[in-house]
């Protein structure tokens, strides 16, 4: 039989503090949308039959055939996890990490991330202006 092993104990995941799904909500709002299709459907998977420590040893023919996704694919949505930090893998054996910290939050001030539509304009307005003074003989 395989031996399974925790292979981040740092990251042991554990039920939401909120909400009824084993399934942190902030793994929807903060990682859902920047992953594919097929790599939150290997999540979800990944989740559901993993063990309390967040262990599966699912082959990855096995997986691919109950995921409806070719090999190529799931390596690629494996990947794809991994890159996120949502879990870690060796050979036949996965686990579903506890969600990374919250990444410091964007601020609407000019120069800290997401920008006012009228700071937009001012400084599309000023470029124009700029290249016009330029062609200017």
């Amino acid at each position: 039989m395989f031996q399974k092993r925790i292979l981040v104990p740092a990251r042991l995941r554990r039920p939401p503090a909120t909400g009824w799904s084993w399934v942190d909500r902030r793994f929807v709002r903060e990682h859902a949308d920047g992953l594919s299709r097929e790599a939150m459907l290997l999540y979800f998977f990944l989740a559901a039959v993993a063990d309390r420590n967040g262990l599966s040893f699912y082959r990855d023919a096995t997986l691919s055939v109950l995921l409806g996704m070719t090999g190529q694919a799931l390596l690629q949505a494996r990947d794809e996890l991994l890159a996120h930090d949502l879990i870690a893998h060796e050979t036949r054996l996965t686990q579903v990490l506890s969600l990374p910290p919250p990444g410091p939050r964007r601020r609407s001030e000019p120069g800290q991330g997401l920008l006012h539509l009228g700071e937009i304009l001012r400084q599309a307005t000023a470029l124009r202006h700029s290249n016009e003074e330029r062609s200017l003989p």
